[in-house]
């Protein structure tokens, strides 16, 4: 499938690198404004590069492209792409309101298109095991889950990421990755309690959803952690409490309950996977269901969903009051 990439910076590379190494996909070109860094992508790559997607496509009869561009750029470059016809891949969040990516998707509905938003934390194999566990302990009682990722503030790199209108701070930007991570995992929310601060050198939230499961999900998000990039989850049930880390040099910790009488409460079960790139993985996928017409792992009314429940968690921080997550902002 021939396949293009829109933004040059740390995630349009990751994408072309990926693309330009998978058997199923042929990287025909790369694009950015930026001519510096179309050119240094696309020497790297081994592909054309464009300063114009319109150009690009024209040119490249790509099928399918990656938008790896900023936040607020996603829904007008979507639609440009739709009306050419090509599919599109979109960095997460899809949008900047749920109202804008109810429109997005509209839009590539009724040209056509598949849409695809990269929601990159459900490709991890941890995660992924995670979930397994989170059925196995927890099921329909529910369980207590707390996530947390943090680390020094982008804006420090790229400007815009401190302009809440374009990239939409760091509850939109950071924390969306466990928002959809959660949607995905624990179902139904009905509530969220949120708080933000925002300061000239950190963004900080941390926002606790209520499931209809009976799940409490605490999610904590750090804009100028004075530390390295970190992330981390527990989730904890009658049944077993499951640990990761990205510090942790396995994938997963997991401690099972003993059965009654034993001499320990509980049983230590270390567990590691050979990991496999998420971000390949991801891909993978998405090109695979453009081939086979099948539904992805995250489907563009996930990324919907997670936009809702994110504007949800900033009204509540906004007025400091829970919010209710009404017909439409409930999964």
């Amino acid at each position: 499938m021939k396949v293009a990439v829109v933004g040059c910076g740390g995630m349009g590379s990751i994408h072309a690198d990926r693309y330009a190494s998978m058997p199923e996909a042929s990287l025909v070109g790369v694009c950015d404004v930026n001519e510096a860094a179309a050119k240094a992508l696309g020497d790297a790559a081994g592909a054309p590069w464009f300063a114009s997607m319109a150009a690009m496509l024209k040119k490249t009869k790509a099928e399918a492209v990656s938008l790896a561009v900023p936040t607020y750029l996603h829904v007008p470059l979507l639609k440009e792409a739709a009306d050419c016809g090509v599919h599109v891949i979109c960095e997460k969040p899809i949008a900047l309101s749920a109202a804008e990516a109810a429109e997005a998707i509209r839009y590539c509905e009724e040209r056509g298109v598949r849409l695809f938003v990269g929601h990159v934390v459900r490709f991890f194999p941890n995660y992924e095991q995670l979930a397994g566990k989170v059925r196995e302990f927890g099921g329909e009682r529910g369980g207590v889950y707390h996530a947390k990722r943090a680390g020094s503030h982008p804006a420090l790199v790229q400007p815009w990421f401190k302009d809440a209108d374009k990239s939409g701070g760091v509850i939109f930007d950071l924390m969306i990755h466990d928002i959809d991570y959660a949607l995905g995992t624990f179902g139904e929310a009905t509530e969220v309690f949120a708080f933000n601060k925002v300061t000239e050198e950190i963004d900080y939230a941390t926002a606790t959803f209520r499931f209809k499961n009976g799940t409490i999900a605490q999610l904590e998000a750090f804009w100028g952690y004075p530390g390295p990039f970190h992330t981390s989850f527990e989730y904890a049930a009658a049944d077993g409490i499951v640990r990761g880390a990205s510090t942790d040099s396995e994938s997963l910790s997991v401690r099972v309950a003993a059965p009654p009488g034993s001499a320990s409460g509980f049983v230590e079960t270390p567990q590691s996977v050979l990991l496999r790139d998420p971000y390949y993985r991801e891909l993978a996928h998405f090109l695979a269901c453009i081939e086979s017409g099948g539904e992805p792992i995250v489907t563009a009314q996930d990324a919907l969903l997670a936009v809702r429940w994110a504007e949800a968690a900033q009204e509540s921080a906004r007025t400091g009051l829970p919010v209710r997550l009404g017909e439409g902002a409930v999964r």
